[in-house]
């Protein structure tokens, strides 16, 4: 008898998940036929379920195209059902910007429908790379929760440059530079309204993280790219923040901090003494900058070391 009340209580928990929404969305219009879910600016937490990237859905004409599918299945199920509510357009593909689990483990929602997942073709290596970065999800989220969600690698993959074509616009996928943040870091364009999605090439509202994986030179060669396409609307991976010159903070954090740390590195400032060298408050008013500008400066110096 016990063993069936705690057989029941589990599906009744299950079944209450289900039924109601995991996640508080509340999309907002950025264009013409793009709306967007901005994430929490904190790193993924029970309280936020994982959701803490950016997502869109963009109207082809007939059809809609989804970027970033999210952390789950559920995340992925519940935003997909509220755009095509919304639009009454099914979903004819979906994008993923960068091998992150915040942004991929939603295409498992959208596989096991057999709808195309695009990314580019460095996202099956830095999977391979990368199995760290795909236990922090099933960690913090209960069963129901991540009930549904798998690692799926993208079954469409491209180079330097994929097109969406739709009946109303076209959707172009871009490889901006070699590596930036990751090795399979893409953006999303939109010429007809001249909106950029950058994904984790742009970070506002909160600190970018360089990691070991990143390199400097191809990041800002991306975000130079980026200003020459003359956006009237850039949205990046992290942070509300939007408008043509989004961007710049990240451009110009990382900028100060190339020259600064090539500058202490220069001088044999040991890393121990790194941060009395390095002044990063201009930026202070990003969320996590103080924790984010120590790492950040720890890991460029070590790149330097290595080349």
């Amino acid at each position: 008898m016990r063993k069936f009340f705690v057989v029941l209580v589990t599906f009744l928990a299950g079944a209450s998940l289900w039924g109601n929404p995991l996640y508080d969305l509340k999309p907002v219009k950025v264009a013409d036929g793009i709306t967007c879910s901005i994430g929490d600016l904190n790193p993924p937490t029970k309280a936020n379920k994982g959701n803490v990237n950016n997502s869109c859905w963009i109207d082809l004409g007939k059809s809609l195209v989804i970027v970033d599918p999210g952390p789950t299945y559920g995340f992925a199920k519940e935003f997909a059902e509220l755009a095509t509510k919304q639009t009454g357009k099914p979903v004819k593909a979906v994008v993923v910007t960068n091998y992150h689990d915040d942004r991929l483990y939603g295409a498992s929602y959208y596989a096991a429908r057999h709808i195309p997942v695009i990314a580019h073709k460095n996202i099956v290596e830095d999977i391979k790379k990368n199995p760290g970065k795909f236990k922090r999800m099933p960690h913090l989220l209960s069963k129901e929760e991540f009930a549904g969600t798998k690692l799926v690698t993208p079954d469409t993959l491209f180079d330097k440059k994929y097109v969406i074509k739709g009946s109303k616009r076209s959707v172009e996928l871009l490889k901006l530079s070699p590596v930036s943040e990751e090795h399979s870091d893409i953006v999303v364009w939109v010429p007809d309204v001249k909106f950029l999605f950058a994904g984790n090439i742009v970070f506002n509202d909160r600190a970018l993280n360089y990691t070991k994986n990143s390199n400097m030179k191809g990041w800002i060669e991306a975000l130079h790219k980026i200003a020459a396409m003359k956006p009237k609307i850039v949205l990046g991976g992290h942070g509300g923040t939007m408008g043509p010159d989004a961007y710049k903070t990240t451009l110009e954090y990382l900028q100060s901090l190339q020259k600064q740390v090539k500058a202490a590195y220069d001088n044999d400032v040991d890393m121990s003494e790194l941060m009395k060298h390095v002044d990063l408050s201009k930026f202070k008013h990003l969320k996590h900058a103080e924790q984010l500008g120590r790492h950040n400066a720890n890991d460029y110096y070590e790149q330097l070391d290595w080349e």
